[in-house]
């Protein structure tokens, strides 16, 4: 609840610009980003296998339609009205239960605050709920490759893995277990080029 209220304020004192900026989660603006993020709770049951049958019954082709269609027609207004609304929502995704439905929200909130520049630390118990929950399987889902690398957070006691070192805060190192590649700067250690952006 605390986070999507938080994040309801971050992304309401957001700029014209900011909204179309690119996400960290590839090929979405921010504005994408957040149409994702309130789904669950705009969409019932019939709905949601409706839009999984028009995909072919495959979810990340559903999402990224349905989050680019619901992000041209909902004006910024609109999204954040939907996560503000719905800060006591039940939702949860299948199996994850409600660390499952906070990864979700602190990885994509990441996804927009990080690549923006914003200075927003998620609080670290929450932080931690979401990396602990965090699987082989989860990893693979990613599908990103940690194989001879240990993350060594910067912040917080936690780590993962063994091999060359990748430091970074633990939000950062989340968002690597996640995919996502970072902006320079923001991870250090030999292993770090191979997991931030090229210019």
């Amino acid at each position: 609840m605390a986070e999507r209220r938080e994040l309801a304020e971050v992304f309401a004192g957001l700029t014209p610009e900011q909204w179309d900026a690119p996400s960290l989660c590839g090929g979405w603006r921010v504005r994408e980003v957040l149409a994702h993020t309130t789904m669950p709770f705009r969409m019932g049951t019939a709905e949601f296998m409706w839009e999984m049958l028009r995909s072919g019954g495959r979810f990340n082709r559903m999402a990224d339609r349905v989050a680019r269609r619901d992000a041209a027609r909902m004006p910024p207004a609109a999204l954040v009205r939907a996560l503000r609304d719905n800060v006591a929502h039940p939702w949860s995704p299948p199996g994850g239960g409600a660390v499952g439905a906070l990864s979700h929200e602190v990885i994509h909130g990441l996804d927009s605050t990080v690549a923006l520049g914003l200075d927003r630390r998620v609080p670290t118990d929450r932080l931690l709920l979401v990396l602990d929950a965090m699987r082989p399987r989860n990893v693979a889902y990613f599908g990103v490759d940690l194989t001879g690398v240990q993350l060594q957070a910067t912040d917080v006691d936690w780590s993962r893995g063994s091999g060359a070192p990748l430091r970074g805060l633990a939000q950062d190192l989340l968002l690597v277990v996640c995919g996502r590649p970072l902006p320079a700067g923001h991870l250090s250690g030999d292993a770090a080029a191979r997991f931030t952006q090229r210019p």
